[in-house]
C-alpha cells in the first residue's frame, strides 16, 4: 500500500499550459496513478502512516510542496523543496521537449529519434535529482521519479 491513490496539481494562478503541456500532464497523472512506488519513512522514531496516498502538488513561495494524505484525509506528511537544483534542467527539459514537438511536425523518423533519445536523457537526470531531493522524506522507484519530475516540469512552466 506504499503508493500513491489520488495526485492533484495546484496550478491556481498559472497560466493556461499549451495543449502541449496539458498532454504530458494527463499522461504523466495516468502512468503515475497505473504504477508507482511510493513509501514514507519512519521519522523520529515514528512510524510513518499506511498509505495509499493521496498526493498534492504545487508551489509556495519559490519552492515545491508535497502534501501528503492518507486516504482518510489524514495528514501523512508534508515537504518543502527547494526549486534551485531543478531549474537548469527543467529549462533544458522545455527546450528539448519544444525542439521535439517541432520535430514531430516536419523532420524524418531518425532524427525524430535522436531528439527524443536527448529528451528522455534529460528527464532522466530531472528524475535522478528528484530522488536525490526527497531522500530522507519519501521513497520513489526511477518510473515515478520520473513521472513525478514531469508534473514538476507542468507546474514550473507556469511558476
Amino acid at each position: 500500500m506504499s503508493r500513491i491513490f489520488d495526485i492533484a496539481l495546484d496550478d491556481a494562478g498559472l497560466p493556461a499550459p499549451t495543449p502541449e503541456i496539458e498532454q504530458e500532464r494527463r499522461v504523466a497523472i495516468f502512468d503515475l496513478l497505473e504504477d508507482n512506488s511510493f513509501t514514507l519513512p519512519s521519522r523520529d522514531g515514528r512510524d510513518a502512516p499506511d498509505g495509499p496516498y493521496r498526493l498534492n502538488l504545487s508551489i509556495r513561495e519559490k519552492r515545491l510542496v508535497f502534501d501528503v494524505e492518507t486516504e482518510s484525509d489524514d495528514k501523512a506528511a508534508e515537504f518543502h523543496l527547494s526549486l534551485g537544483p531543478f531549474r537548469q534542467v527543467v529549462k533544458d527539459y522545455f527546450q528539448i521537449c519544444e525542439s521535439y514537438f517541432a520535430a514531430v511536425k516536419t523532420l524524418p523518423p531518425s532524427q525524430i529519434e535522436t531528439i527524443d533519445m536527448a529528451r528522455r536523457g534529460i528527464h532522466n537526470e530531472g528524475s535522478r535529482v528528484l530522488q536525490e531531493r526527497l531522500e530522507g522524506k519519501v521513497d520513489v522507484d526511477t518510473d515515478t521519479a520520473r513521472r513525478l519530475f514531469t508534473l514538476i516540469c507542468v507546474l514550473h512552466f507556469g511558476g
